[in-house]
């Protein structure tokens, strides 16, 4: 066999994920798993017949549209609106993917080239490394540091050389729960707009903003409409994610592009769950708001629950996630304490070093997610007390 390693050079590295590691170890040990950020519960019970609904009436059985039904992109047109004010061409500006990582994935397919330069904040979630190296480019970190993991602008404005090529921004962010702010948005569209770079924002957690803070999506802000490409699903949303329902909203050209590459990646997918999340964004403003407030709440138990066992907490504006700090029990090493948490207490969690390119940036963060039942994030809070002695 040839010496030439198997594995394309440019994913050296990016082996197993961290979850299914982690979610491999709640499996084995019995452990509560607060790692991977899904839900315990199904979504909208209305929602869920829909899509019961189509399968039986025949809707997307066979393959959908390449760009997505029209019933979807009709929908995210409406979302968009409806919510931020907004306007898209459902024909050529909407494009339906297999969740946000698809669109991601294909986004950065599009768009990149050998040499070209990605600012993304870090921690990132894992996939964009993955999808900025399958495209042959370099990610360049801008670090959010605790506990405030706010961007500094002028480092930003630092970063940007000649070969960037575009921001990846995560708003609200995932895993540290930062959701920018309208001040925040406007400088980055800023230094996009006088450095002509495109703008890539993943925005899967947009009706998850906390205590009074608003997602704002900075395709809105001046100059950003033809240079940004927004991404989002319905997974995080609806609790639906094995749905794998997303989608990107740009103009014609950008979306044109990104489904170029999409189209040689999955094609189509999900067919049927398309037309019940076209009926799941045109749910009353009712279930966003109670969403909202019972993930807030599912937030604020699971923290006061860690606080109790000792952890510091930084407390998340968004997402489903809470990253904390170990460094209070004499620990500083992240990755070793999460392997070995099942063990001590029966609860999995997710160590940030692994979000970033410089570990010892997060090497004594631990993040947990809170999308899970009362009674289970009560039992993990009761397990993770242990700690404490």
């Amino acid at each position: 066999m040839s010496a030439r390693p198997l594995l394309n050079r440019r994913l050296d590295g990016l082996g197993t994920t961290i979850f299914a590691e982690m979610s491999a170890l709640a499996t084995a040990t019995g452990a509560i798993n607060l790692g991977q950020g899904f839900p315990d519960t199904d979504g909208p019970e209305e929602i869920r017949e829909a899509a019961v609904r189509a399968l039986r009436d025949g809707k997307g059985n066979q393959y959908p549209p390449g760009p997505g039904v029209p019933e979807l992109r009709a929908a995210v047109c409406e979302h968009q609106q409806r919510f931020y004010g907004l306007s898209f061409d459902p024909d050529s500006e909407v494009l339906v993917t297999a969740g946000a990582t698809e669109a991601i994935a294909a986004t950065m397919l599009a768009l990149l080239e050998p040499g070209d330069e990605v600012i993304a904040f870090e921690p990132f979630y894992d996939s964009y490394a993955a999808c900025i190296a399958m495209a042959g480019a370099t990610r360049v970190p801008l670090t959010l540091r605790a506990p405030s993991f706010r961007p500094d602008l002028d480092e930003l404005r630092a970063k940007i050389t000649p070969r960037t090529r575009l921001l990846l921004l995560n708003t609200p962010h995932n895993p540290t729960g930062t959701v920018l702010t309208t001040e925040e948005l406007g400088a980055i569209a800023a230094l996009a707009v006088a450095h002509d770079l495109l703008v890539v924002t993943d925005e899967v957690y947009e009706h998850l903003a906390f205590d009074g803070a608003a997602h704002v999506p900075i395709a809105g802000f001046p100059g950003m409409r033809e240079r940004t490409v927004s991404i989002s699903s319905s997974g995080k949303t609806f609790s639906f994610t094995g749905w794998k329902v997303g989608w990107v909203t740009a103009s014609g050209p950008l979306v044109a592009a990104v489904r170029t590459a999409k189209q040689y990646l999955t094609y189509v997918s999900a067919g049927p769950f398309q037309y019940a999340i076209a009926e799941a964004l045109r749910l009353p403003d009712a279930y966003f708001d109670g969403f909202r407030a019972d993930l807030q709440r599912k937030r604020d138990l699971l923290g006061d629950g860690l606080r109790a066992a000792g952890f510091e907490v930084h407390q998340p504006q968004g997402t489903y996630f809470i990253t904390t700090d170990i460094t209070p029990f004499g620990e500083k090493d992240a990755y070793a304490f999460c392997r070995a948490l099942p063990e001590r207490c029966g609860v999995v969690a997710i160590p940030n070093s692994v979000f970033y390119d410089d570990p010892d940036a997060g090497r004594s963060q631990v993040r947990f997610t809170f999308c899970k039942k009362d009674e289970v994030l009560h039992e993990a809070a009761d397990r993770l007390r242990g700690l404490a002695g």
